[in-house]
């Protein structure tokens, strides 16, 4: 039974990269596995929405990072498409209340 748009949690994940995600190669190969983890996932019957990715670069240290916007039915989900992606959950949370620019209007 697939869930409805309201049964998905809304999840923020930040990921600290070993791999320069600056790079459009880079990037691309990231979305590339992180599209084919979902497509995997809605075939077996769980959904996981990618929402947006931000890339951040730390100029105090070599890391480079991403967070990363998804919507899943669980945090179990989030971790299985991340591992099926081959990208790493530095840390997970679930985004319970969101602003945007209508609420502050």
């Amino acid at each position: 039974m697939r869930m409805s748009e309201q049964d998905l949690i809304d999840f923020g994940i930040w990921r600290e990269m070993d791999a320069d995600i600056t790079d459009e190669e880079a990037k691309q190969e990231a979305l590339e596995s992180s599209l084919g983890a979902i497509e995997e996932l809605d075939e077996e019957g769980v959904d996981v929405e990618w929402v947006s990715t931000d890339v951040l670069e730390d100029p105090e240290s070599d890391t480079e990072c991403a967070y990363c916007h998804y919507r899943a039915p669980s945090e179990e989900a989030i971790r299985e498409h991340s591992e099926r992606a081959g990208l790493p959950v530095t840390r997970l949370t679930r985004m319970d209340d969101q602003l945007d620019r209508e609420t502050a209007e």
